[in-house]
């Protein structure tokens, strides 16, 4: 027990950002159109996809809220040593965005989204408990943006991001009950709880219409490091011999969340009828691994390897809009997992991946309507492994099974201009 497993303070980064299941819930009018929206200025919508289409909304006043209900399920099993779980988790992420058109050249607005507040929670105890029993994570984003049109056909727009949030994080100091007991048996285990972790970056974007009812876009948010200090680190049931090592304490770790470019194309091909293309690329190579130094110097530093890849998400989107009463949506996309072979773990369990949406606008009268989405998300069964966990004896101890993943989540919400 003299050195603590290896502690995955990573599942902060990967479920604040893409991984954890890499679900795009940044609002209802382009989730139903496969979460494309670089080169859409459907709503207030684009301040999160491309601040830089706020300048083109039709309207001075633009406002959009919603939230989903996200619910997500992993089944895990190893037919070897007939291992079984199963985790049922629900999530609410929501958004709020509101442009205003200051000059026929200005708009600005502000962005406040939580994309990434879900949880994973396993049985106490389960097979894999020596990586993570369960994870609690909550993330807000404030965005303040300005968009300015340098020309007719070309507008550039971005602003900083300012990121709150924390995280809380449990899991098992030993592998099975075979190990070192607590008293009267219970596993020993540790609680990591990060409160009110801040950090800030950016966003720039362009938007460009070469010729009528043709869009181009393209938007780079940077990279973010989530710098944790002084939380909480509290161990539980630690037996007699090993609670003069095993105090509670405090730990940090810098956690950086990977900058990611989005390119993309909008064909208004008549009155009624909208397509749109998306490709996103997410620049994961910066998790080579993480440290977590804790303030008892009796306790270990944990590195974690990750070694992530660079990773691609393709989207495609259609709209619609019969009259000014309904516009119907439908989208489809493609998202690639930034694990590579060994290093796949249980607090994060996602590989590739494909999303189904669709959604539809009612409008009430021409300044006030209702949007409701709907996304399936269903995830490649994989047979994978994690390979690097140390107990302090033994070195790359690996975990592994098959894994089946599915998300669904209806959303609604309220958009109103004039």
């Amino acid at each position: 027990m003299r050195k603590l497993l290896s502690l995955t303070m990573m599942a902060l980064a990967t479920s604040a950002f893409a991984g954890g299941y890499r679900v795009s819930l940044q609002g209802q009018q382009q989730l139903g159109m496969g979460h494309t929206g670089v080169a859409v200025t459907n709503s207030a919508e684009v301040l999160f996809f491309n601040p830089a289409g706020a300048v083109f909304l039709k309207d001075r006043f633009n406002v959009s809220v919603g939230a989903n209900a996200l619910f997500a399920r992993t089944k895990f099993q190893n037919e070897t040593y007939n291992w079984k779980a199963s985790t049922e988790n629900v999530g609410t992420p929501f958004s709020l965005y509101a442009s205003y058109k200051a000059l026929d050249w200005l708009a600005v607005g502000l962005a406040v989204y939580s994309p990434y507040g879900s949880a994973v929670e396993w049985d106490q105890d389960w097979v894999g408990s020596h990586l993570v029993n369960n994870i609690d994570l909550q993330a807000i984003y404030v965005q303040p943006i300005a968009s300015v049109k340098l020309t007719d056909k070309f507008s550039i727009g971005g602003g900083p991001i300012f990121v709150t949030g924390g995280v809380e994080f449990n899991r098992n100091l030993t592998r099975s009950l075979t190990d070192v007991e607590g008293p009267e048996g219970q596993r020993s285990d540790v609680t990591l709880d990060a409160k009110n972790v801040t950090a800030w970056g950016w966003s720039a974007g362009m938007m460009f219409n070469p010729v009528d009812n043709v869009r181009l876009g393209l938007n780079y948010r940077s990279e973010i490091t989530m710098e944790a200090r002084d939380g909480d680190a509290v161990f539980n049931d630690v037996p007699a011999f090993a609670q003069g090592i095993y105090t509670n304490t405090t730990f940090n770790a810098d956690l950086p969340l990977p900058a990611e470019l989005t390119a993309g194309i909008s064909w208004q091909i008549n009155d009624k009828w909208l397509v749109a293309f998306d490709y996103n690329r997410a620049f994961w190579n910066v998790y080579e691994s993480l440290t977590v130094d804790f303030g008892n110097p009796d306790i270990a530093t944990s590195v974690n390897p990750r070694n992530y890849k660079d990773a691609s998400t393709f989207r495609f989107g259609t709209q619609f809009q019969p009259n000014d009463k309904f516009a119907f949506r439908a989208g489809w996309y493609h998202d690639e997992s930034p694990v590579r072979s060994g290093y796949f773990a249980p607090e994060t369990p996602r590989n590739d991946s494909m999303g189904f949406t669709g959604g539809i606008t009612y409008m009430f009268n021409a300044q006030f309507g209702v949007d409701v989405s709907f996304l399936y998300l269903h995830f490649d069964e994989v047979d994978a492994s994690y390979d690097h966990y140390a107990d302090g004896q033994s070195q790359n101890i690996s975990f592994g099974g098959t894994y089946k993943n599915v998300v669904f989540s209806p959303g609604v919400g309220l958009n109103y201009r004039f």
